[in-house]
């Protein structure tokens, strides 16, 4: 394996942590410093252990594909396709994102929505509820390009 292809990884488990990166551009897009400062600062211990989590499993996967290809339940699936896995990946990734800030944006305005008015909290929850779907769907579509 070559450097690039571990920096590849590394990129490809730091996408839990895309939703906080998300919204801390967005709110302090003006200043990059104080963006990685709150970056570094605002992220908790659970976030943190996410990410590891998922650092180290995209690492074994490539160091040992031969391993994760026997341990599968249909190997030959496995090897018919070399690049489903990497599509699943791209396409929940991405679906994170645009969760991330699609949530960002109706977050805000369902929170000032509420402030104003009470009443519209079921309606503000139910758009904040439409904007998460969108990491599901992405969810959804790895699934089937991985059962197919």
């Amino acid at each position: 394996m070559s450097v690039f292809s571990y920096f590849i990884i590394i990129l490809i488990g730091l996408i839990p942590m895309a939703s906080a990166v998300v919204y801390l551009v967005k709110r302090h897009g003006r200043h990059p410093e104080q963006v990685t400062r709150r970056l570094i600062i605002g992220l908790n211990g659970f976030n943190v252990i996410i990410g590891l989590m998922a650092v180290a499993l995209g690492v074994i996967w490539l160091a040992t594909p031969q391993a994760v290809s026997a341990s599968a339940i249909h190997p030959q699936a496995a090897a018919a396709d070399p690049y489903a896995s990497l599509a699943a990946a791209i396409s929940t990734g991405l679906a994170a994102l645009a969760a991330g800030f699609a949530v960002s944006s109706t977050g805000a305005a369902a929170i000032g929505s509420i402030a104003e008015k009470p009443e519209t909290f079921g309606r503000a929850l139910i758009f904040v509820g439409l904007a998460e779907g969108i990491a599901i769907y992405g969810l959804l579509i790895s699934f089937m390009i991985l059962n197919r």
